[in-house]
């Protein structure tokens, strides 16, 4: 039988409700980098439960106590995502724990910067290993777990290299910031994976979305290239400690209930140009 169409709507939810992440466990992999962290301490600062999850325990050790501290409740959990051992280990694991989990944000990524002449098929294959076929390993295991409770939501983090081709002229003279073809190759094929599992998951209400950010700014990058990123991005600036945290925290939460298979690009406008 049909549901009607009050059935298949939200009730009318006060905006607080629903972009509140009280309650929900959230992994984020990748999450001690620079823009997990950033990702992490939204979904903390919304309510969530967060798991910190990267081969380096260390670091995510101490990023969670320092999340504790600031924002509430996080753990470090080892997880090696090319590894599909280590991910039914931390599937297991965090379903022994926590009884489920209501958030993926799937945020690591592998990245040789190198020139087309001097990225080898060797560094194409390891690209491909450590970021398209770890990410169809990672949403297979954690979408299926999610799946069995008929709720969740999955956030690929992709970048504006996915949708459009690196302007070289920003890297000039910036050897070591130079952006490798198979990074954009992989980020590509994320946000057509996020379309497909969108899709493929939307019967046991899972949603799965991506985020297609733009450069997120650093002390440590030239400022060569910085000056000439700005110049080519229409709000005159890299995104920033917090240029992120609204996004995550929106296709996390209740308030894009009814958002699937979209990638949302926030990048400063780069893209428009």
């Amino acid at each position: 039988m049909k549901a009607s169409v009050k059935e298949q709507s939200v009730e009318n939810v006060h905006i607080r409700e629903l972009f509140s992440l009280r309650d929900r466990v959230a992994l984020v992999t990748g999450g001690a980098g620079r823009y997990g962290r950033q990702i992490c301490h939204a979904l903390a600062e919304a309510g969530a439960t967060v798991i910190v999850g990267s081969r380096n325990h260390d670091r995510c050790e101490a990023f969670a106590e320092d999340m504790r501290e600031a924002d509430g409740e996080a753990e470090a959990l080892p997880l090696d995502i090319t590894n599909k051992e280590s991910l039914l280990s931390a599937a297991a694991t965090i379903e022994s724990r926590w009884g489920r989990l209501d958030v993926l944000f799937n945020n690591a990524v592998s990245v040789r910067a190198a020139p087309v002449a001097e990225h080898s098929v060797e560094d194409w294959s390891r690209a491909m290993d450590a970021n398209s076929t770890a990410l169809y390993q990672t949403i297979r295991v954690f979408g299926e777990m999610m799946a069995k409770h008929n709720a969740g939501s999955i956030v690929n983090i992709a970048s504006i290299y996915g949708v459009v081709s690196p302007d070289f002229r920003i890297y000039e003279g910036c050897a070591e910031m130079t952006n490798p073809p198979s990074y954009g190759f992989a980020k590509a094929g994320m946000i057509q994976l996020t379309r497909y599992f969108a899709v493929h998951f939307a019967r046991h209400r899972v949603r799965v979305n991506c985020i297609s950010p733009g450069g997120l700014f650093s002390e440590a990058m030239p400022l060569q290239f910085v000056e000439e990123y700005v110049k080519r991005t229409p709000l005159g600036r890299m995104a920033g400690a917090s240029d992120l945290k609204g996004a995550a925290v929106f296709l996390a939460s209740d308030a894009s209930a009814y958002v699937t298979g979209a990638n949302l690009v926030v990048d400063g406008g780069y893209t428009a140009l």
